[in-house]
This record gives structure tokens, sequence and C-alpha cells, in this order.
């Protein structure tokens, strides 16, 4: 015959018996019950949201200081066209004064088909720009980052009429505080997705409780404190949680390796160079996937803590 969950909590609360009729017990929360059913569904909704953010928020981040690697790793000296200066003279110059400045690992000027291409978006294609005065750039090479002076550079290339060296440093800034704002926001997702998370569980445990009133108080009676109570829908939520965190984990995961596949697909193709030049290989990366997997233990903490904090609070409304 099937014990009833009373007879269970009494066995359990006589040393005696309780060890040996553990292997039989019943628990006092229905372990596949429809509401269980419906919160493990929400975990992992809230779960796969919360990972997809970390995912997203990583991308971003690697693909910020690819971004800042690259335009770190290389500076542009223009040289403006002015009246009575020898546009070649000064451009040969400039090369010398960046050539032998220490950490630079080289330094080439735009030949006038490469001036041509970078003008196309904005003049067309097939543009003579034989008489037009378009500046000269010369992209310098930074080998040592740690050996350049760029303020030093930039001092001795302005000697040079109409040369100003481009540092960058506008660009890096404003991906540096794109980064920060996409981790800011990232983080504000994570909270209302726990939020939710920490309310979807009150509601589940409070109806659980509703449901289980009469075995509750019978467990009073016999002598039942309120934290073996609390413990027991603590194990149930806990095992809930963890349920679910893991399948939206799981899920965020798959995308992650789909979307990663699909980019790899399309990589030669104008879209996927693209994206590509956006979001470098469109991987997530180890810390990605370590991230989903740490946000799926933390849902699961989440829901037991919220899960045994609501009992107590629901016991002493009670009394």
């Amino acid at each position: 015959m099937t014990e009833t969950p009373i007879k269970t909590a009494r066995l359990r609360l006589i040393p005696g018996r309780a060890s040996q009729r553990r292997s039989g017990a019943s628990p006092i929360v229905p372990p596949n019950s429809i509401a269980g059913t419906a919160l493990i569904a929400v975990v992992a909704i809230m779960s796969f949201l919360a990972c997809l953010t970390v995912g997203a928020v990583t991308l971003v981040q690697g693909a910020a200081e690819d971004w800042q690697s690259d335009i770190l790793r290389e500076v542009t000296i223009q040289i403006l066209p002015l009246d009575g200066v020898d546009l070649a003279a000064a451009t040969e110059r400039a090369l010398g004064i960046a050539r032998a400045a220490p950490g630079i690992a080289g330094a080439r000027a735009l030949s006038d088909a490469e001036n041509a291409a970078l003008l196309e978006p904005w003049l067309g294609l097939g543009l003579d720009t034989t008489d037009l005065p378009i500046p000269r750039l010369i992209v310098v090479e930074i080998g040592d980052t740690e050996a350049v002076d760029l303020a030093a550079l930039g001092t001795a290339v302005a000697a040079v009429p109409g040369a100003a060296l481009d540092d960058h440093r506008m660009w890096t800034e404003r991906l540096r505080s794109m980064a920060n704002v996409t981790v800011v926001v990232g983080f504000a997702v994570l909270i209302l997705v726990f939020a939710a998370t920490i309310m979807s569980v009150v509601f589940a445990t409070r109806g659980a409780m509703a449901g289980n009133g009469a075995i509750v108080s019978v467990l009073h009676f016999i002598g039942a404190e309120d934290w073996f109570v609390a413990r027991e829908f603590q194990r149930h939520f806990l095992v809930l949680g963890l349920k679910g965190g893991l399948l939206g984990a799981f899920g965020a995961a798959v995308l992650f390796a789909i979307l990663s596949f699909a980019m790899g697909t399309i990589g030669e193709s104008p879209e996927g160079i693209q994206v590509s030049a956006l979001f470098g290989s469109f991987a997530v990366g180890p810390g990605g996937y370590f991230g989903a997997l740490l946000v799926a233990f933390v849902i699961a903490v989440i829901t037991a803590v919220t899960s045994r904090l609501t009992v107590f609070r629901y016991l002493r409304e009670v009394r």
C-alpha cells in the first residue's frame, strides 16, 4: 500500500523508523504535478533568455576587443594637398619619419587606385583622380605597442606641411563605450530575467503550499518544525529549477553552435563577409558556454532559496 505524505512525515520524525523506511518514503510535494511541469518550462525559458544575453555580451565584447586590436595595430598619416607644397616630396618625408620611429613595423603610402577605391562609395566607379586634390594617405603598421610613442610621432609628422597623424583614438573610445553599454544592458536584462524567475517561483510555491495546506497543518500537529517543511519544498523546487535551467542552457548552447556552423558555411558570401567584419567568426567561445552553464546553476539556486523563503513567510501568515 502506498504511504501518504502525512504518514511519511511521521516516520521521518521518528529516528528509529525513518532510516528503515526512507527508501519507500513519498515526498510532501508531488514530484510530477502539472504545476511543476509548467514551472520547469517557465524556468527553462528564463534560463534560455539569460544564456542568450550572456552569449550576446560575450560575442560583442570579443568583437569589440578585436576591433580595438585591429585599430591599434595601425595608424594613418594624412597629407593635405596645399598650395606651393610638393605632395610627393612631403609624402616621402612623412614616410621616412614614420619608418624611423621606434616600435613601427612598416609604413606605406596608398596608391592612386587604392585612394580611388576608398572614394567609390561616394563618387562611384571609374573615377579619374588625376586632377582631383585628393590627400595622400600613409598606413603605418605598429610592431611594438609598448615601444611606440604616438604623441612624439604625431609631433614629428606635424613638421611636414599639411601632414597630420590620426591614431584612431576617437574610434577606440567609441568601441570601448559601446562594449561598456552592452555589458550594462546585459546585466539589466539578467536582473529582469532573475526577477521574473523569482516571481514565478513565489507564485508556484504559494500555490503548492495552498494545495497541500492540510498536509502542512497535520505536519505541524505531529511536531514538524518550519525548517522541515521548508526543506522539503526547497529540495523539490531545487530539482525543478535545475532541470529548467539546464534545459534552457542546453537550448542556448545548441543555438550558439548552429549559428557558428551557419556562419562557417556562408563565410565567403558577401553577407558572411559583412557579418564577419562585425562579429568575427560569430563564435561565442568557451566563456559563453561556461557562462550559460553558470546561469543554469544560478537560476536553480535562486529557485531553491526563493522557495524556502516563501515557505517560511507563508507559514508565518497562516498562523
